[in-house]
């Protein structure tokens, strides 16, 4: 890639610089954050809807969840405990990146809403300690995490995202930070989802039901920091249009598109004793996840066009996340955030 413009760390604070930012990275800015004077006024919209979705883990009694443990089959025990750890160990990269990615931003407001992502993540990789903790002695939580940690298909997935997550700590420049957002939209847009699928599938059987209700604040969270992530990038463009080349719209492509195969590959080695999710469908149900993220950039599907292939797991897809209803796992009545032009889900 021909664009390698550096980023500088900011500092904490330039007096002599205006408090409205003159630009996202490498422009001037005061670092005083004053939310009435923004560059981009949506991102206060954008902030306030991540609070709004605030919970913390120990919300969510676990205790009949304890009482179903047991009448889980061994092969969805298994298949639990995989899942959980691994999901716990994408989530471990997000809370330092976002928080790295924050010292070469210049406007405050955009540092704002990168420190709730980052303090997000961490509350999300607690809540898979938790529901193990509720599940399984330590010394079992250890062991499966050391699992996770040295599954091969685990690693492989973690090396897409930790390779670009890497050169831009190595090497901070506009080229780097652009190839790390596109692999953050696919950590938190595509490669949950399969878990998520799970998870979900359990709860359509009446079965663990409180940890389905946690993963769904996950899942609220996540379409959300993807949402903001497409629009960081097509600030990036915007700003420097120079950003904009073939190759980088083509990486974009590749990179959405290695990261589909891999969900698809995860999907059929974790899933495939799960009797009840259909792996076809969930691949079809995988590239309409990307299609979607390839919208939010603002370009064109990679996939055949489609709806949900999956039409059971509507009830718990990031369109119904945003409605306000009454919880589906009958656990207790929440108001998720509602559509608008603003958070991009109205899939215009």
């Amino acid at each position: 890639m021909s664009n390698v413009l550096l980023l500088s760390k900011i500092k904490l604070l330039n007096p002599d610089f205006p408090n409205k930012s003159t630009g996202v990275v490498n422009g001037q800015a005061s670092g005083i954050l004053n939310w009435n004077d923004i560059r981009y006024p949506q991102m206060y919209r954008m902030y306030q809807t991540l609070l709004a979705n605030f919970w913390k883990a120990q919300e969510i009694n676990m205790q009949d969840d304890i009482k179903q443990w047991d009448t889980l089959t061994p092969i969805e025990q298994d298949v639990f405990l995989r899942i959980n750890t691994q999901l716990a160990s994408l989530d471990s990269l997000q809370t330092p990146m976002m928080s790295q990615v924050m010292d070469y931003v210049t406007d405050p407001s955009f540092k704002a809403i990168f420190a709730v992502i980052s303090q997000q993540e961490a509350v999300h990789n607690e809540s898979y300690s938790y529901i193990l903790s509720s599940l399984i002695s330590i010394s079992d939580q250890i062991a499966r995490f050391n699992q996770a940690k040295d599954d091969p298909i685990v690693r492989k997935r973690n090396g897409l995202i930790l390779d670009s997550y890497e050169r831009f700590r190595d090497k901070p420049n506009l080229q780097h930070l652009f190839e790390l957002g596109i692999n953050s939209i696919n950590l938190e847009g595509i490669y949950f989802y399969a878990g998520f699928a799970f998870f979900y599938h359990l709860a359509r059987q009446q079965k663990m039901l409180k940890t389905s209700s946690m993963i769904s604040y996950i899942q609220r969270d996540e379409m959300q920091h993807a949402y903001f992530i497409a629009q960081f990038i097509k600030i990036l463009f915007t700003e420097n249009p120079e950003l904009r080349t073939h190759e980088n719209i083509q990486y974009i492509y590749d990179t959405i598109n290695g990261a589909v195969q891999l969900e698809k590959e995860w999907a059929q080695y974790i899933l495939k004793d799960i009797d009840g999710i259909d792996l076809q469908e969930f691949q079809g149900y995988v590239e309409y996840l990307a299609n979607k993220r390839l919208r939010q950039l603002g370009l064109e599907n990679l996939y055949q066009d489609r709806e949900n292939p999956m039409p059971w797991i509507h009830v718990f897809s990031d369109e119904m996340m945003n409605e306000t209803k009454s919880d589906f796992f009958e656990q207790k009545s929440r108001t998720y955030t509602k559509v608008s032009q603003d958070n991009g889900f109205d899939e215009l």
